[in-house]
């Protein structure tokens, strides 16, 4: 183990003992300080120590060729501080490495999110189209606040919905919290958490008529998809989801009951939808496949749509209502009811509403109904207020 006084003149003549593989040149002067002289004739600068338990431990400083000897000794000093101090640079840069990239993260996130979320695929592809790009190559401990905000600010400048922003900010948040509970190493709190969620309106208050049902009823019975007549049909009759009812069963329709009871919904609750008699008209004449347990299968694969994106467009445009959403059918279900006298906490409790809030929204459709409810009281007290209020003035 020769020792020398090192110096950039001895780092540049040095070299390794004949007969060796390698030879190593310990400091002087700043202890641990290492040059390493291979056979091969490459340098490396080194810093080697004891841990608090007595272990030998080294850390890398750089290669000769790739630093000047002032560096070199610069971070040797800087390392011998540390040690002297109680720390180990070897261990810090060790728990540096273990940080995982955000694309681990993400990865796991994802393997979380297929053990409970009904359909995990909204999750992937957040995380894939959106999220990934900008962030999946970065350490989780180069995350910080300022950035996420700034990012997140920027997406309605691209062109981004307001909705479609919330998502991603749910699901990156969503991924630091999982972090932070997985204790994963470099996470010491959420980048995302202290983000304000930006307000915005996303209700929309597209409601059909009777004359606009009657013409969706037309378009849909022309169109080349046999069952679109009867999936727009049940969607207004019922107010459900679409999802809902793509993947309704006959096994939950109870015709002599006239119920359909929903096994599981968005809010993760079981519900039983009350059938009009329009509604029970509709599924009776339902086409029936043999071993089919679906209600409205597509008669070709005999299995739930995916989706009907397509049809549904051609017959909105049929039927003259450009930019109507298939999910609009459920207000509109919502704004036939309370127009007919239903109360609201019946209609939030046919739709399966988690709470009163997601009902209200309709309560200004129920202002018809409420003003015949006052003109009816104040028939039946059959008392004139405004004339006996003459009648006391004039007095």
């Amino acid at each position: 183990m020769p020792k020398a006084t090192l110096t950039a003149k001895f780092c540049a003549e040095a070299s390794c003992m004949p007969g060796r593989n390698r030879t190593d040149y310990w400091d002087t002067t700043v202890s641990g300080f290492v040059l390493e002289c291979h056979k091969s004739g490459n340098k490396t600068y080194t810093f080697r120590y004891q841990d608090q338990y007595g272990r030998q431990c080294q850390r890398k400083i750089g290669r000769y060729a790739d630093l000047t000897f002032a560096q070199a000794q610069k971070l040797a000093k800087q390392f011998r501080a540390e040690v002297v101090m109680g720390g180990d640079p070897a261990a810090r840069k060790a728990e540096k490495k273990a940080v995982l990239t955000y694309r681990e993260l993400a990865d796991q996130h994802l393997a979380f999110a297929k053990t409970y979320q009904k359909r995990p695929g909204n999750t992937e592809a957040v995380l894939r189209v959106h999220i990934l790009p900008k962030w999946g190559n970065k350490r989780l401990d180069e995350i910080t606040t300022p950035e996420v905000a700034k990012w997140l600010g920027e997406l309605p400048e691209r062109g981004l919905a307001p909705a479609t922003v919330e998502k991603i900010r749910i699901t990156f948040n969503r991924s630091f919290e999982l972090a932070l509970k997985w204790q994963m190493k470099g996470v010491q709190h959420n980048p995302v958490r202290g983000i304000p969620r930006p307000k915005y309106n996303n209700a929309r208050d597209r409601f059909l008529s009777s004359e606009e049902a009657a013409a969706l009823l037309k378009a849909c019975s022309d169109s080349i998809n046999p069952q679109l007549r009867n999936i727009v049909g049940l969607l207004l009759l019922t107010g459900a989801r679409k999802r809902e009812l793509l993947d309704a069963k006959w096994e939950h329709v109870n015709l002599d009951r006239r119920v359909w009871f929903i096994p599981t919904s968005k809010t993760g609750k079981a519900r039983h939808v009350p059938l009009s008699q329009p509604a029970l008209d509709l599924i009776r004449q339902l086409p029936r496949f043999d071993k089919c347990p679906w209600l409205l299968p597509n008669p070709k694969t005999r299995k739930p749509y995916t989706d009907i994106k397509h049809p549904w467009e051609t017959a909105r445009a049929a039927a003259g209502l450009d930019g109507l959403h298939l999910h609009d059918l459920r207000h509109s279900a919502a704004s036939f009811m309370i127009n007919a006298g239903i109360d609201l906490f019946a209609v939030g409790r046919i739709l399966g509403h988690a709470d009163h809030q997601s009902t209200m929204r309709y309560s200004h459709l129920a202002n018809e109904t409420l003003m015949q409810a006052v003109e009816a009281g104040a028939a039946k007290m059959n008392v004139n207020w405004a004339s006996s209020a003459e009648l006391a003035l004039s007095s």
